[in-house]
């Protein structure tokens, strides 16, 4: 049985169940505001573990150590997907747990994600799904081309899916997840990809972030335009579902929602993120409140802050290829009066890894976009 959600105010503890950069400036917001924070990450040294006043390093498997960690936090959250579920449904007894781990088990496999969206009427892309050692090529007809096959668990930032455009990809896509369960999705051809972020409190306040217009490269986010430009109603649109979506799957905390805005402006639901987001990164500097501060306030019983924009932002993630040459030169780029900067604290970049991110503020989207676009290029 769950423990009932009950305020925790600062000075209390906040436990984060992954290491990485999530956890490290939800760690920064929540100090800040005054409360304690215990990391539970397998790897020692952590990006978080060294801004917290505790790093426990355990497998999340080992309920002994994961029992000992929650008894000692008021309060549990996650910052990533694949904190197994079942150890969190094995804790929930013994301390609040923000998402729940049914939340956490819907979102972090694309089978259950899918369904869940399709029982509850949100609009996604066709799809088919493949049991382990199933017939991935009769599952790719049933679906048709152009599609794109992902693993069931466990896939991010393109890891894990390979897209199908003719006849003789298939072969490939066969022998690449032979004994894999997996989710085949219809292509879709879309005009943009656009991101909402919103909290909710366990009192059912709902606070949603402005729509966020998101630019990948290598299947990695690159960069996150906020307002997005898109028609005022498409951002309406977006918005209210992602609202729907934080009431139905019972959310207590912050979610990411990731959506296609096809070439005719309907807006379909990609995945859910039961954290906070990369592409919500921009509103430590740009909204009035972080969607990091947000995160503790509605894990804790706290208010919901402001998610108001204060200003034209984009933000542009920072990944190892910048340090191929060695550091970059930060001091060209702090120079700039518009741009902020975010580093994770990772001793080792590695092509692909986030390693951190920075924003520009302007006077509209277009004009930080390509202002971002060109301090990116000097790096």
């Amino acid at each position: 049985m769950s423990v009932p959600a009950k305020t925790v105010l600062p000075g209390g503890t906040i436990g984060v169940l992954g290491g990485g950069q999530l956890g490290r400036m939800l760690a920064q917001a929540a100090t800040r505001l005054g409360y304690r924070v215990h990391i539970f990450e397998p790897q020692a040294n952590s990006p978080a573990g060294a801004v917290a006043h505790l790093e426990v390093n355990a497998a999340y498997e080992d309920l002994v150590a994961l029992s000992a960690f929650a008894r000692g936090c008021d309060v549990v959250t996650y910052e990533f997907e694949n904190v197994p579920a079942a150890p969190l449904r094995a804790i929930e007894g013994l301390t609040q747990l923000h998402p729940s781990w049914q939340v956490l088990e819907t979102c972090q496999n694309r089978s259950r994600e899918k369904n869940w969206l399709k029982q509850n009427g949100f609009p996604h892309a066709r799809f088919a799904e493949v049991a382990a050692g199933g017939d991935v090529a009769a599952g790719i007809r049933e679906v048709g081309l152009p599609c794109v096959v992902k693993t069931a668990d466990f896939g991010y930032d393109g890891k894990g899916q390979v897209k199908v455009r003719e006849e003789v990809d298939i072969a490939v896509a066969q022998k690449a997840f032979a004994g894999q369960a997996c989710v085949i999705e219809q292509w879709i051809d879309f005009a943009c990809e656009v991101s909402v972020v919103m909290a909710r409190s366990a009192k059912a306040a709902i606070r949603v972030f402005p729509l966020v217009e998101n630019i990948h490269t290598n299947h990695i986010l690159d960069f996150s335009i906020a307002p997005a430009r898109v028609a005022p109603e498409t951002a309406t649109a977006a918005e209210k579902m992602a609202r729907l979506i934080a009431e139905k799957i019972g959310l207590v905390g912050v979610m990411g929602v990731e959506m296609f805005v096809t070439r005719e402006g309907a807006v379909l639901v990609n995945e859910l993120a039961p954290r906070t987001h990369n592409s919500g990164h921009y509103t430590i500097d740009a909204c009035a409140t972080s969607q990091f501060e947000q995160q503790v306030r509605a894990i804790c019983g706290l208010p919901l802050g402001d998610p108001r924009l204060l200003s034209p932002v984009v933000m542009v993630n920072l990944l190892g290829d910048a340090w191929a040459s060695g550091e970059p030169r930060w001091d060209g780029l702090l120079a700039e009066p518009a741009v902020r900067l975010h580093l994770y604290g990772k001793s080792e970049p590695r092509p692909g890894r986030k390693m951190g991110h920075f924003t520009v503020t302007a006077r509209d989207a277009d004009m930080a976009l390509g202002f971002a676009q060109k301090i990116k290029a000097r790096l």
